[in-house]
């Protein structure tokens, strides 16, 4: 089954974000950003789509992500999706861009961390790199203030992320950390400092 999601405001519940509608290049899109949790990194800081139980499939998204004006310098347009997410947004899988950290990017170590997979609560970016673990990173060829379509393809324990059409995914996981089971909402994941921007939405439940 798919479904396109309709970007009315009320379609949506904020976690933690402040949501609206917004008109831009004469389309209606959404608009989230972060209410709580400012100085915070990868938490349940989401747009959750309401009505929607998921577990295995394909979620789509077009969107652009812009730095807010007091963005703090480590803020890098941080935008993406939030996936399987529990009833009380306490338990959740997510995959999101940084954004500053690609095409225009000139220092190599930031360029190499374009993008992330993160399973909250237990498992995000800082415990990756606490422990030396690499695999849930990728570069990305995007940048701020451009439209970007992203594709995620779930399917038990796996996910695969695509970017603009691509064949090839920029980033791969094998084995998600909660497992192949849970079933639960979609969401539009953003960060510290991000205006994210979200022209399309399309989920296509596989089960």
């Amino acid at each position: 089954m798919t479904r396109q999601i309709s970007l009315d405001a009320r379609n949506f519940t904020a976690v933690h974000t402040a949501i609206e509608n917004r008109t831009l290049e004469s389309q209606t899109v959404l608009r989230v950003v972060k209410k709580d949790k400012i100085n915070l990194y990868d938490q349940n800081t989401y747009a959750k789509i309401n009505g929607l139980l998921f577990h295995n499939g394909t979620i789509e998204l077009k969107m652009k992500s812009r730095l807010l004006p007091d963005a703090p310098d480590f803020a890098r347009g941080f935008i993406g999706l939030v996936f399987r997410a529990n009833e009380t947004d306490s338990e959740f899988e997510s995959f999101y861009l940084r954004p500053t950290n690609g095409r225009d990017c000139e220092d190599p170590v930031r360029k190499s961390h374009g993008c992330q997979y993160f399973s909250y609560p237990g498992y995000t970016f800082d415990y990756f790199r606490e422990f030396g673990i690499t695999d849930y990173e990728a570069p990305v060829s995007v940048a701020l203030d451009e439209w970007i379509t992203l594709k995620a393809v779930i399917e038990d324990q796996r996910a695969a992320f695509y970017l603009n059409g691509e064949e090839k995914p920029v980033l791969e996981v094998q084995e998600m950390k909660h497992g192949s089971g849970k079933h639960g909402a979609v969401g539009i994941f953003v960060d510290i400092g991000t205006e994210a921007l979200i022209s399309e939405i399309k989920v296509t439940c596989a089960d």
